[in-house]
């Protein structure tokens, strides 16, 4: 290897950022995540009531290949992750894609992908608090839903100021009911499908009669990806809290590499269950809890007030996503603020390594999209904000793709066999999932409610595009003031590097 030779991995992140990865890691011993956390992060992380209850709209669309769909969409998400961990094994970072996009393709990518991520989680938030109160309101009527929606705002805020430990925590419980309860409509299932359940006989036929596999077509089949995919999304949640645990390394290691049989195991094999047990075309509407395909499947199971208990474990998702999604939008922001994206005194964090402000801020965001929605339902703002961010998984995978590929080109022969974590056939699998990614959008335009997120997602990402100018400036001066701050108290350009002062810029 030659001697001037710089690996793009031995500073893959800013130093503003490692800053941040390392007061994270220097927080108490008691406040970091464990093993534990970490696992049931990714275990439960992407489950939610997109399978629950969505799972039903796709299965009634495409027939029994809907197996196909959930199986080619999980696949995407995990060339992404297996991307992702490439680049999180070789530096975690908090932030991670933000931080690998901006030094394999520059400023303006990492501000781009930083913000579109908050802002789909500020959303997100929205989203689950609005779902929450409602739920909530339903069954204590007495009290307005959207006090309730508050109300869950304000528990999960606590939770996450306490500590990362006991985001974990909450996390850990929560996402263990989730799998709790795919375990036993998977083993059940299984049983029930087989004739080995009582009352029952086998269902297997289920799968080719009604219309054959695919009663629509195998072309539907690969149109429903565009259905499912977004219910994969917050995968990389395992990536992004592995940095603040107490082994990020093996977290990483473990999210990325185990991400294909949880696909395959709660999603693929929940989709099987159902489409052999319950003939596609007598699949209910899902028009609430009630009329779900798990409530249905669990009905004919025999479980006594199977819509009640689906309820119940449908409200844990809710609040699930709740507890994961101020996780998410808290770090990402402060990533944001200690690039210099975003005003400065959001990265600060406490002593236990939560960065306050930035989880203050990004509660802020979820509030107001709360009260708009219960305040004003017929403006369409909350609808916009909602379809606003539903590209942005897509966007996210596509700067995965681009950026591990450039950092790859930057590596010699020995870097490269020296990782710890490696993506196959590079870069063939990379360029397969950004085509496929355009297939899906392609798929989204000819339909009326693909073209609505499209269209408002483009919009949200044009208002970014057209501040990036005003923010370079700011960028600019910020580093600019940074250096010679370095320099008056004597550092030179590697003592600035050393003390988190960026001495240039990517663009």
């Amino acid at each position: 290897m030659p001697a001037d030779h710089e690996s793009p991995y031995d500073q893959p992140v800013s130093p503003q950022t490692s800053a941040g990865s390392i007061q994270a890691q220097k927080a108490p011993g008691g406040s970091k995540l464990r093993s534990r956390h970490v696992t049931m992060i990714t275990l439960g992380g992407i489950i939610g009531a997109s399978l629950f209850v969505g799972s039903g709209n796709v299965i009634r669309t495409v027939g029994p290949a809907a197996i196909l769909s959930y199986l080619i969409g999980g696949l995407l998400v995990f060339l992404a992750m297996r991307m992702l961990g490439e680049m999180a094994a070789a530096r975690p970072a908090i932030g991670s894609f933000m931080e690998y996009a901006r030094v394999g393709l520059g400023d303006w990518a990492a501000y781009l992908v930083g913000w579109l991520y908050w802002y789909f989680w500020v959303g997100v938030l929205a989203y689950e608090a609005v779902l929450g109160g409602e739920t909530l309101g339903g069954w204590f009527p007495a009290i307005p839903a959207w006090t309730w929606s508050l109300v869950l705002l304000a528990v999960f805020v606590g939770t996450n100021l306490i500590s990362v430990r006991t985001f974990g925590e909450v996390e850990f419980w929560l996402a263990s009911i989730k799998v709790l309860a795919i375990v036993v409509f998977l083993g059940a299932g299984v049983l029930y499908a087989l004739g080995l359940w009582p009352d029952a006989t086998v269902a297997i036929p289920n799968l080719w009669e009604h219309g054959g596999f695919a009663p629509h077509g195998f072309g539907v089949a690969f149109t429903g990806v565009a259905l499912v995919i977004f219910s994969y999304f917050g995968t990389e949640i395992a990536v992004m809290a592995s940095a603040e645990s107490v082994d990020p390394a093996r977290g990483i290691r473990q999210a990325t590499s185990t991400v294909i049989w949880r696909i395959l195991l709660f999603f693929v094999g929940a989709v099987l269950i159902i489409v052999t047990i319950v003939p596609w075309d007598e699949l209910p509407e899902p028009t609430d809890v009630a009329s779900a395909p798990f409530t249905y499947v669990f009905t004919l199971f025999g479980l006594p007030g199977a819509a009640t208990v689906m309820q119940l474990i449908i409200f844990t998702a809710v609040i699930s996503v709740l507890n994961s999604g101020l996780y998410s939008a808290s770090r990402m922001f402060s990533a944001l603020a200690q690039e210099g994206f975003a005003p400065r005194f959001v990265a600060k964090r406490a002593r236990n390594g939560v960065p306050v402000a930035a989880l203050l801020a990004s509660t802020v965001g979820g509030v107001v999209a709360t009260i708009v929605n219960f305040a004003a339902p017929g403006t369409g703002t909350f609808q916009f904000i909602m379809n606003s961010a539903g590209l942005v998984a897509l966007f996210v995978y596509v700067f995965i793709a681009l950026t591990q590929m450039r950092l790859r080109q930057k590596m010699t022969a020995e870097e490269v066999a020296g990782l710890k974590l490696r993506m196959w056939l590079h870069p063939w699998l990379n360029l397969l999932l950004i085509a496929a990614i355009a297939a899906i959008l392609v798929i989204m335009l000819m339909s009326e409610d693909g073209r609505t997120q499209v269209w408002t997602s483009l919009i949200a990402t044009v208002v970014l595009v057209l501040c990036w100018p005003l923010v370079r400036r700011n960028l600019a001066r910020r580093r600019a003031a940074d250096r010679e701050a370095a320099a008056a108290r004597g550092l030179g350009e590697e003592g600035a590097s050393a003390a988190g002062v960026r001495t240039e810029s990517t663009e």
